[in-house]
């Protein structure tokens, strides 16, 4: 058994806060034990000039991730010039995912930018 008295094939108990923020065109706030994520998307018109160049009929979702210098024992500082191979994989991870879940086809030309914060 853990030390929070979860058994070791139990997940920690998840809360989605949908509407978090006021300005973004969507956000949402995932808690999971301790863990926090603050996600928030923002719809642009226009797509990237690649898919522009190719004609190709679809909009695009992309994602950033980062991790906030405090969100760990000691502070990490903020990536501001270069990203993490760490970083750059899971926001990767994260644009895939959602591409994959999204018909680019019916977002027309629109980007829709997903920030997520830990």
């Amino acid at each position: 058994m853990r030390s929070d008295r979860r058994f070791f094939s139990d997940l920690r108990p998840i809360q989605l806060i949908p509407h978090y923020l006021d300005f973004p065109e969507g956000s949402l706030l995932i808690v999971q034990g301790n863990t926090r994520v603050l996600c928030n998307v923002t719809a642009e018109h226009g797509v990237p000039h690649w898919i522009k160049a190719n004609n190709l009929p679809i909009g695009w979702v992309t994602a950033e991730y980062a991790m906030l210098p405090r969100a760990t024992h000691h502070r990490t500082p903020r990536e501001a010039s270069a990203s993490s191979g760490r970083t750059q994989e899971i926001r990767r991870l994260i644009g895939r995912c959602l591409r994959a879940a999204v018909d680019l086809n019916k977002i027309g030309e629109r980007t829709f930018f997903i920030d997520c914060d830990v």
